[in-house]
């Protein structure tokens, strides 16, 4: 197998990567951006990518969002968490806090470390990077002018950066979740505890829009662990839904939601169903059984073949 990951080697992609089986014997090949290593999949360069998809503090990525909901399809076939964690590493030479002029790191990672950067570091200035590894490796790196980065302890450990704090996450306890994502083809088997991941477009921009997808997963007992809107780009009032669902495609429950939805919107994009790191088997009341829409679809069959 050929692994795209948001690189360079030290992220927290890597680290989930890492947890996939046989990725430590894998080639793998770390991308500049997400979009980049979405790209590498579809145009067959490399087998799946891993990529961030959600922050137990900062929500989900736009990236990721944005990237798997356009272009060819994409399939989700496995979900990785990651615990995250963050250490302040200066440029050598650098001994003191109140030497720092500017820090660097992605996005994601300085909006969970700002309030310590605030009351630590007031008078730095936050300079983004591709990556929180790229913003490590910068710091030996003579042309870029940032004094320290917020990294993760893994890229510091393995370039032998001068750690000057530990821990400066604002949530102790943080939580990424990453998606394994190949080109589409077999769906994993149900496990019990599994998500489902659809990308839902909003027709038309009217009161009762979303109560009217909502209700397909209500009327059938599906649970939803996530919805997000996104902006198509199309211009102001056209979005659409990134939604994680409770339970498997396989399921009774799960299929009718989902040609509800169909009918109601055409070009849905069903994005895979997989297992679920977390949670339990959810609690499915008997009308919402297997055996109930099996035993409702034949009634109606006895009733279409008096016709």
């Amino acid at each position: 197998m050929k692994y795209a990951y948001l690189g360079p080697s030290g992220t927290f992609t890597e680290s989930a990567l890492l947890q996939v089986d046989g990725a430590h014997e894998s080639e793998r090949v770390p991308a500049a951006n997400v979009n980049v290593a979405l790209s590498m999949v579809r145009e067959g360069d490399v087998d799946a990518a891993v990529v961030p998809i959600e922050n137990s503090v900062e929500g989900g990525v736009s990236a990721t969002l944005d990237s798997i909901a356009t272009g060819d399809s994409l399939q989700i076939v496995a979900e990785i968490l990651v615990p995250i964690t963050f250490v302040l590493a200066a440029r050598e030479g650098i001994t003191e806090l109140g030497q720092i002029r500017q820090v660097s790191t992605h996005g994601h990672a300085w909006a969970q470390c700002r309030l310590w950067a605030e009351a630590n570091i007031p008078a730095a200035v936050f300079a983004p990077a591709a990556s929180t590894a790229a913003g490590a490796l910068g710091l030996q790196d003579p042309e870029q002018h940032h004094d320290a980065a917020i990294c993760s302890p893994l890229v510091a450990q393995e370039r032998g950066l001068n750690v000057l704090v530990r821990g400066v996450e604002d949530n102790v306890g943080a939580v990424t979740r990453f998606i394994l994502v190949t080109r589409p083809g077999k769906i994993p088997a149900p496990t019990g505890v599994d998500k489902s991941t659809l990308i839902i477009p909003l027709a038309e921009d009217r009161p009762g829009a979303l109560m009217g997808i909502l209700e397909h997963f209500t009327a059938r007992g599906v649970n939803l662990s996530r919805i997000e809107s996104r902006p198509t780009g199309e211009g102001l009032g056209k979005y659409f839904f990134s939604v994680d669902i409770e339970g498997h495609i396989a399921e009774e429950r799960v299929a009718a939601a989902v040609s509800g939805l169909h009918r109601l919107c055409p070009s849905l994009r069903f994005l895979g169903s997989y297992p679920a790191v977390q949670g339990e088997s959810p609690l499915i009341e008997e009308h919402n059984s297997n055996d109930a829409f099996i035993q409702a679809r034949s009634f109606v069959d006895s009733l279409r073949a008096r016709l």
